[in-house]
């Protein structure tokens, strides 16, 4: 670069060079103490390529918790949803900041972060409980990585310590993180429920696999009863217990859902009770056109739409699951049911076809032993039990 130079100062040589400035000038900057010239020019040397090939990167003094919490979550508020905000803030403030928020950010190694995903696999909970899952610490690494990724992309950093870390590995077979229930267990449930002003919400969420705040977020001018669709249009959140309204994240998640007659039904009775609430409190009942609201008509708290299925759960003696567990039966259920998997991911809201099978892979066995008897059936014709021939015994 034109003008950078080495100069010897006492007994020390100091290395010159030249940044641009917003202005389209230039401003100097120098770095002295090195013994020999040749150590300075070989700095030297290093910092004009880095300029030219604009790698360059200033030092700052910032540490890692600063820019995270008065820079990045900051500008993260504009830009994504109250409850993701929420998440990011939880993880970095009780699990990230507390163990690197001190180190400079141009200091973060992938060994730092390497030694913090091994530290809260084997202890990261705050209560002394054990580890995080594999999952858990996954995200967080995720969540980082994004973080740096904007550092980098505005010159704070210059690598990315993320991309070289080695967050755990997570299986994606959805056997091993969820539990579902049997077609009876389901019935039993909502046989429990019987009389319960939201027993139409949680028949809704088994018949069609809808997520609880795409369940509380409907509205009435989003269910046609003749063609019997539901679109689904608004969500409903809890950040912190308060309740907000949103959207589906994806163009996917924007869907229309077919549903039985069994559910149209209970949605009709559901309707006719709500007119009598709305009747019964006149101009104090708040109007906002969702299906399951509060007896007031005010939005009901995700949070008690789940508390209440795990009380229903205890009290009925049923296998415990969570309440979006009925989600997973919902699609478990369709696939051994012989439904087409591209049917199921466009009921889910699924980005692909692929993603469902990948989740739903502990359904997949039963299909293909079904698949078998099926198609013998169609080769050799049904099998008639009574005229079975008898094998002889091979065990001789």
């Amino acid at each position: 670069m034109q003008g950078s130079f080495v100069r010897k100062r006492g007994f020390t040589w100091t290395a010159y060079y030249y940044l641009p400035d917003a202005n389209g000038g230039r401003r100097q900057r120098s770095k002295g103490g090195f013994p020999t010239k040749a150590a300075a020019q070989a700095y030297l040397t290093n910092k004009v390529n880095a300029v030219q090939t604009g790698e360059y990167v200033e030092t700052i003094k910032l540490t890692f918790g600063d820019y995270l919490t008065g820079h990045w979550l900051p500008i993260m508020k504009r830009s994504i949803r109250a409850s993701t905000l929420d998440s990011y803030e939880r993880m970095l403030k009780l699990h990230v900041i507390p163990r690197l928020g001190g180190l400079q950010i141009q200091d973060l190694t992938s060994g730092h972060l390497d030694s913090l995903y091994t530290d809260l696999l084997n202890g990261g909970r705050a209560d002394g409980s054990g580890g995080l899952s594999p999952k858990t610490v996954r995200y967080i690494h995720n969540t980082v990585h994004k973080a740096l990724r904007d550092a980098q992309r505005k010159q704070l950093i210059h690598r990315n310590a993320a991309d070289s870390a080695d967050p755990p590995r997570i299986h994606q077979s959805g056997s091993e993180s969820m539990r579902t229930w049997t077609a009876e267990q389901v019935r039993a449930f909502l046989d429990g429920l019987r009389g319960h002003r939201l027993v139409a919400a949680y028949t809704l969420a088994a018949t069609t696999g809808m997520r609880r705040g795409e369940v509380l977020g409907l509205r009435w001018r989003d269910v046609d009863f003749e063609a019997r669709r539901l679109a689904i249009r608004q969500t409903i959140i809890s950040v912190n217990y308060k309740v907000t309204f949103g959207t589906p994240k994806t163009a996917r998640g924007r869907r229309l859902i077919a549903v039985d007659a069994g559910t149209v039904a209970a949605l009709q009775a559901h309707r006719r009770r709500q007119d009598e609430e709305r009747a019964a409190l006149g101009k104090a009942y708040e109007e906002l056109d969702l299906v399951f609201p509060k007896v007031d008509g005010t939005p009901t708290n995700p949070d008690f739409f789940s508390q209440c299925f795990d009380r229903t759960v205890a009290r009925l003696k049923l296998p415990r699951i969570r309440l979006h567990d009925l989600r997973h039966t919902h699609a478990t259920l369709a696939l051994s049911a012989g439904v087409p998997p591209k049917v199921i991911s466009d009921r889910l809201g699924h980005a692909t076809v692929a993603f469902t099978l990948d989740v739903y892979t502990h359904a997949i066995p039963q299909m293909q032993e079904d698949a078998a008897d099926q198609i013998a059936e169609l080769i050799f014709g049904p099998e008639d039990e009574g005229n079975k021939e008898e094998k002889p015994d091979q065990s001789a």
